[in-house]
């Protein structure tokens, strides 16, 4: 993923998790929050409960290529940001919990009006 399509700073990440439309399953947490761009940018925050380093870097790159591999069934112009709190076995986990809780996030920043409050790019 280049650099544009993803979320770098924490004040980045502290805008999305502020907008408070979140969507949940028991593996994965999902953050979304319009952007103002015509892009989706993707941001991953795997904490040390999930396991160790390697365990963390191995969640990390499911998210991502999972992400990678269903961004054009999402809409664009949202920054994302993924929280895992189970354990993935594969990416087809992965991609289930996506597909799911994408768009659910999704529509909830738009039902709380959060359109009105986009990042500056």
């Amino acid at each position: 993923m280049s650099r544009r399509q993803r979320l770098l700073e924490s004040s980045a990440f502290r805008a999305v998790y502020a907008a408070r439309a979140r969507a949940a399953d028991t593996r994965l947490v999902v953050y979304a929050r319009p952007n103002g761009l015509g892009w989706t940018r993707l941001g991953v925050s795997v904490g040390k409960r999930v396991g160790g380093a390697v365990q963390r870097n191995r969640i990390k790159r499911l998210l991502r290529e999972a992400f990678r591999l269903l961004r054009a069934a999402f809409p664009a112009g949202y920054d994302v940001v993924m929280v895992p709190v189970g354990r993935f076995d594969s990416l087809a986990d992965v991609e289930q919990s996506l597909r799911a809780l994408v768009p659910e996030a999704v529509r909830r920043a738009e039902s709380r009006g959060a359109a009105g409050r986009t990042a500056a790019p």
